[in-house]
């Protein structure tokens, strides 16, 4: 059975790197129609906007997207496409693995926790305006509805993949009120949940604590400025952005894209990895029930990688996108 699922390529190295997990998802044989959408630049450009109502109603009616990178710009310019997704979504659920990859080195060996981040609320939604010149001021909203589900999103995704742990990540020793209600709520959930350990910690010591003992934590759930950052620092102790996946969740949809940026100085060069996004797809393949297809992609991505002989230059060979995306191919065609 043929399925139509939306692709956003993205731009910068989004449409190099979407290509070639096209490529790979084709050679582990899924059939997808691919419902080809524009966002950020690449839509701005075509139709003035960065988010056409054309992409989401793509998305409202496929149900599920994979998305490549879309640049935001830094202090001016356009607000960011990621979040206004997710808002007009209702993305309320970041989920980021960390893990490990065969072959890849790192600072830490044995790395496998989870990150849930709250996607829709806290000073990330940029909520902030001018009081007078020189004074700016940006609103934190935590919701007790937005702290409930993400905490139910983790505690049910811990008890779903047998997870034995699940730390709230905080800082209610200073904001009191707000950070007060999310680990006030992420408690309530935690006692319907008795098999699962709870714990909580401070955003500052969870980092310190992150890049010493990174085997301490499982499951952790973060209101949403503090998971953008502490979801980052984690994939440092794995090899980088390139090489960990990410996934959105709504009530009735579900992006997966790649975490890390455009990267426009080497947009068009063939030089970009296409690891992260592989993954984030081996995601969705599994969310839309093509888990032996999302198994084999993965066995061939460590047997590409412990093989040594194909890498791109972040990990340090000097392999193309291209040639990358055929040693995976070449790996899937010869385990069948």
């Amino acid at each position: 059975m043929t399925r139509t699922l939306t692709l956003i390529s993205g731009d910068g190295i989004g449409p190099e790197v979407s290509d070639a997990v096209i490529r790979i998802i084709e050679a582990a044989g899924v059939a997808i129609a691919w419902d080809r959408q524009d966002a950020g630049l690449a839509a701005f450009h075509k139709t003035g906007h960065t988010l056409p109502a054309e992409l989401l109603d793509s998305v409202r009616r496929n149900k599920v997207a994979l998305k490549g990178p879309v640049t935001t710009p830094i202090g001016a310019g356009f607000t960011s496409v990621n979040v206004g997704l997710r808002q007009a979504l209702d993305l309320y659920a970041n989920l980021r693995p960390v893990i490990n990859l065969p072959g890849v080195s790192s600072r830490f060996q044995n790395v496998d926790l989870v990150i849930v981040r709250e996607n829709t609320e806290d000073l990330y939604a940029g909520l902030e305006h001018v009081v007078v010149k020189g004074v700016v001021e940006s609103l934190k909203i935590i919701t007790e509805a937005a702290s409930l589900r993400i905490a139910e999103f983790a505690f049910s995704y811990a008890r779903r993949y047998g997870r034995k742990k699940v730390t709230a990540i905080h800082k209610a020793n200073i904001m009191k009120l707000s950070d007060g209600l999310f680990i006030d709520c992420t408690r309530t959930v935690a006692r319907r949940y008795p098999e699962i350990a709870y714990d909580e910690r401070i955003v500052d010591a969870a980092c310190m604590q992150s890049v010493m003992v990174p085997e301490r934590f499982d499951v952790l759930v973060l209101p949403n400025l503090y998971g953008d950052i502490v979801s980052d620092l984690c994939a440092g102790l794995v090899g980088g952005l390139g090489v960990v996946p990410g996934a959105n969740f709504g009530t009735d949809y579900a992006v997966f894209e790649a975490v890390h940026g455009s990267a426009p100085d080497i947009a068009g060069r063939n030089l970009a990895n296409p690891t992260a996004l592989l993954q984030s797809a081996v995601m969705m393949l599994r969310h839309i029930g093509e888990v032996t297809a999302a198994d084999r992609i993965m066995a061939a991505l460590a047997r590409v990688l412990l093989d040594g002989t194909t890498r791109t230059r972040d990990l340090g060979g000097t392999a193309t996108t291209t040639e990358f995306a055929a040693a995976l191919m070449d790996a899937l065609a010869d385990a069948r």
